[in-house]
């Protein structure tokens, strides 16, 4: 018990500091009332579904569904990026609030039930726009790394209590009211929802110029030495060049490259594209479990109806005991092994399952799938959040939703499939084997990633620099893994008064002197930070900065230096106050 106290505490204090944030509180509470409403409103419908057209309508509306969110995520997400993504999370719960409420109307008149099919889709494609904005507004905040992955971790909880405690509303509501009651009770739970977002302050908004062009920072595949780790262009690595500006492609191509955005980032970097594979090949599993749950309560284990239920529920318990589980694996710093961990945990107890088809083997698989999701879930996310720059991560969330989807799909028509032509033993044995060895292989380039996505040593120095001291915590990582030492020896400059600005410079170790025309007018030591007049006001260095000693400096280059302070509001207001003190000095 003693090797699990320390982890145990670290996890109840990040637990404790993630809820202490006002704002993730906000978000929280809306989730939680519009997914529990979701998850009602999906087993309302599904009885709605059977009673007008039996499984093969319920099947078929699924499917559609499957495809609409696929087609639509990549578009929808864009607004993410546009707008103020507050904005875009109240407008998707308004809307869905009106479609669901046209919906019970037309369930409650005895309308034709193409209505509700067509209402029903309709909510579901305006959904899509609701959870890249959201996890996209998380970064922003939250105040530093841990708290990010807390507020995953609460994020999955949230969904693993949704999916057992939403049916559970929704059946007791049928016993003693009726199906338009539980579509009604989904439409308050999207009022709360935006009710609650409203009062959740301004993020950071992206200027919209910023969009078309970004550059990530901060993944390689190199040593694992953070300076040896250098910006790239999500397109340059994998030899296409850079991304042309917006305004020389007509209106049509630029569409196109705005919604395929997302997708071009995730090719363009190995380890984000490593990171939405494995997370492909678990949902792979996760659409295999559709079909393979019913089937093992019903053919392998002959449980019937109530021992669906007993299967489901140990996932949901199993995900609510995943959220702390991931917690304090987060403790370790190994967030991309820990996912690649999450994910063999989805399948390899299948091939245990397949050997040994008992009772209790079940239900160790189906609470090792629970606890594996939300490892799975937040790992993947944090580590997104951490890689993928702020004006592009709406869109790449929702690249990566529609591939989820399309993976999800793949494994709900290739399960019954193999059942069909191996038998259901079998067919266990060959999903969770082959996604088993995928994910075996991988685990090296995920321990690669390890030395990437966690935040490097260089983020405390960055931090207590006032300047950057505001930043979102995800920004100022992604200056500090984009950061290179540099060493400058006794009496050499380190800049000089005219010449062009390239680099932010903080000093790690030793002093310098600053010069004007000659004349010294300050001295710097460790802890200072010096050169963003000529960077911020684009004109040249206004002083010479020269080292009294060995130096050792932290550099950042012009450009993430630049975006980063003008494109967040507190941020840009600080460094023009400081700008203004500081020619008034000189």
């Amino acid at each position: 018990m003693g090797i699990l106290k320390r982890p145990v505490q670290e996890s109840r204090a990040a637990m404790a500091q993630t809820f202490s944030n006002t704002a993730l509180r906000r978000i929280f509470l809306a989730a939680a009332g519009s997914k529990m409403g979701d998850w009602a409103y999906s087993m309302a419908s599904a009885v709605y579904v059977f009673g007008h057209g039996g499984p093969t309508a319920v099947g078929v509306l699924g499917v559609v569904r499957y495809l609409s969110i696929a087609l639509a995520a990549p578009i929808a997400s864009t607004l993410a990026d546009r707008q103020d993504r507050r904005k875009v999370m109240i407008a998707a719960d308004v809307i869905r609030f009106v479609l669901v409420v046209l919906a019970a109307l037309a369930v409650n008149a005895g309308s034709p039930p193409v209505l509700f099919y067509v209402l029903s889709v309709l909510a579901a494609v305006v959904g899509t726009a609701f959870l890249p904005a959201e996890r996209a507004l998380l970064p922003s905040l939250t105040r530093e790394p841990s708290e990010l992955i807390g507020a995953n971790v609460v994020a999955s909880t949230v969904d693993s209590i949704s999916m057992f405690v939403g049916p559970a509303i929704a059946g007791f509501l049928l016993a003693v009211a009726s199906i338009p009651i539980v579509f009604l009770f989904n439409a308050v739970s999207f009022l709360w929802s935006a009710l609650i977002v409203m009062r959740i302050p301004r993020a950071v908004q992206v200027d919209a110029k910023e969009i078309e062009t970004p550059v990530l920072a901060g993944v390689s595949s190199g040593s694992g030495r953070e300076d040896s780790v250098n910006p790239f262009n999500p397109v340059n690595s994998v030899g296409s060049g850079n991304l042309p500006d917006v305004g020389e492609h007509p209106l049509d191509e630029k569409l196109l490259r705005t919604v395929t955005h997302g997708f071009r980032i995730i090719h363009g970097s190995r380890e984000i594209r490593l990171l939405v594979g494995l997370y492909c090949a678990q949902t792979v599993v996760a659409g295999a479990s559709l079909v393979f749950t019913v089937s093992i309560a019903f053919e392998l284990l002959k449980l019937g109806n109530s021992g669906i239920g007993v299967l489901n529920a140990i996932v949901g318990i199993g995900g609510v005991i995943g959220g702390f589980v991931a917690l304090m694996l987060a403790q370790r710093g190994r967030l991309a092994t820990d996912f690649g961990f999450g994910v063999l945990l989805w399948s390899a107890p299948l091939v245990f399952l397949a050997v040994i088809p008992r009772y209790g083997m079940a239900i160790a698989l189906m609470g090792c799938i629970g606890l594996a999701n939300s490892i799975v879930d937040t790992n993947a996310l944090t580590i997104l959040q951490r890689l993928v720059p702020n004006e592009s991560m709406g869109r790449v969330f929702g690249a990566m939703e529609s591939a989820l989807i399309g993976a999800m799909a793949v494994g709900s028509l290739a399960m019954p499939l193999l059942i069909h032509l191996v038998g259901l033993r079998w067919a266990l044995t060959i999903i969770g084997g082959v996604i088993s060895m995928v994910t075996v292989v991988a685990q090296p380039k995920l321990r690669g990633l390890d030395r990437t996505a966690l935040a490097p040593q260089s983020l405390g120095d960055l931090a207590r620099i006032p300047l950057l001291s505001i930043l979102p915590s995800s920004v100022l990582e992604r200056l500090a893994r984009g950061s290179t030492l540099m060493e400058v020896a006794t009496g050499d400059p380190v800049c000089a008064e005219g010449e062009p600005g390239e680099r932010y410079y903080m000093i790690v170790r030793g002093e310098a002197a600053v010069t004007i025309r000659g004349s010294r007018i300050r001295t710097l030591g460790a802890g200072d930070a010096f050169g963003e007049i000529a960077l911020l006001r684009r004109i040249p260095r206004t002083a010479t900065v020269t080292a009294l000693s060995p130096l050792v400096l932290r550099a950042i280059e012009s450009e993430p230096f630049v975006s980063a302070v003008t494109g967040h509001g507190d941020a840009a207001d600080q460094a023009e106050q400081l700008l203004t003190r500081l020619l008034e000095v000189r």
